[in-house]
């Protein structure tokens, strides 16, 4: 007897057959899909055929994978893309068109603010940024929008937004509302069903969780699906390769074991960082919780400020165990400095612009001895003293 519903856990880990009794699906390694006679081809271009038939549209793989997270996700519809940015810059365009105007909260991931502020404005598409954890600034700020842009918790100082309230605001006055999701991954929020309209990922993150992939998620209804697909997808040509679709497919079968671990060793160490007297204060969501959470639990990614006695660059160095890297959601620990932010060519004029102290040390922590990596970040900034 088959239960009527199974958890992620299971839904992930245990995979449907597939051909040959193979326990992976295949890998559909082909650019096209040919028909075997006249009206089957017709039969696909008026849409009365599901058969594949191009690999930047409807490959077997990707597909696979969009129907996976669309179901972990509890929405209608998924479309997979070569980037997390593929994935935003497309959910975006699907909504605003010139002279639209976009509410997007602060801290929100650099390449984010980079599309709204630059490449945005260059088609009269206007931008606002408030603090989102504010639902009256939220609110004045709304006026006039089309588009309500939330990432909760926020990748840089995790910073989290009522998203229930947000979403129940923004319908009542017409807007749509936009999360990327990436942080918490679909085991620990589902937005959709807090009333949120679309949900972005970058998958090379927690879906990912090797480090191998580059990739981005669209989920929502179908009709929002439909309306990227047929107005702005095809054109954009942000594809994503069966390979790595398959690989991502590989990636969620581990999803929430690998998030228990990050939860579990990024919590313990934040907390234990809260007690250092070097360090002033730690951006971590679990640590004051906010009363109206979505969360259900917690990622690897957090960041803490350190005080003027640690210079900042000699505490990387000394670091073993952490790697510098821009990225985060892989097995490997990863530390990053908000001053390099700032060395960016033309992302943020000043600290003020990017709205994080140059203080500030973002940390990805990653599958390794939760103690080892704690007193690797003890010595790092006692050396650093």
């Amino acid at each position: 007897m088959q239960p009527e519903k199974r958890s992620d856990q299971t839904q992930l880990t245990h995979d449907t057959r597939h051909d040959k009794g193979a326990v992976s699906p295949p890998i559909y390694q082909s650019s096209l899909f040919s028909f075997s006679d006249y009206d089957s081809m017709i039969a696909r271009f008026r849409g009365d055929s599901d058969q594949p038939l191009y690999s930047r549209v409807d490959n077997p793989t990707v597909k696979e994978l969009q129907e996976k997270v669309a179901k972990l996700e509890q929405g209608e519809a998924c479309l997979a893309f070569s980037s997390g940015m593929a994935a935003i810059s497309n959910a975006i365009l699907s909504v605003v068109s010139p002279g639209d105007k976009v509410v997007c909260i602060n801290h929100v991931y650099p390449d984010t603010y980079r599309f709204l502020r630059g490449f945005c404005q260059r088609f009269r598409i206007r931008s606002e940024f408030v603090d989102g954890e504010s639902l009256e600034s939220v609110k004045a700020a709304l006026s006039g929008a089309k588009l309500l842009y939330l990432e909760s918790p926020s990748s840089w100082v995790m910073g989290e937004q009522d998203l229930r309230s947000l979403a129940e605001l923004a319908q009542s006055m017409g807007v749509t509302t936009i999360i990327d999701n990436s942080w918490a991954s679909p085991m620990y929020q589902k937005p959709l069903t807090l009333g949120i309209d679309i949900v972005v990922h970058s998958a090379s993150k927690y879906i990912s969780g090797h480090s191998d992939v580059v990739a981005g998620l669209v989920i929502a209804s179908r009709e929002r699906i439909a309306a990227i697909t047929s107005g702005v997808s095809p054109f954009l040509g942000g594809k994503l390769s069966a390979n790595e679709a398959w690989l991502l497919i590989r990636g969620l079968r581990t999803l929430p074991l690998r998030m228990r671990q990050h939860q579990e060793s990024a919590l313990s160490i934040a907390r234990q960082l809260l007690a250092h007297p070097q360090v002033t204060r730690v951006y971590h969501p679990g640590i004051e919780p906010l009363p109206s959470s979505a969360l259900s639990g917690y990622s690897g990614l957090f960041a803490f400020e350190l005080d003027e006695s640690v210079d900042i660059p000699r505490f990387c160095n000394a670091l073993g165990l952490f790697h510098m890297g821009v990225s985060w959601g892989g097995f490997e620990s990863l530390v990053m400095p908000a001053i390099s932010v700032l060395n960016q060519a033309g992302e943020f004029n000043s600290a003020r612009d990017f709205g994080v102290s140059p203080r500030v040390v973002r940390v990805s922590i990653g599958l390794e001895e939760t103690e080892e990596l704690w007193l690797d970040l003890q010595q790092a900034i006692a050396a650093a003293r």
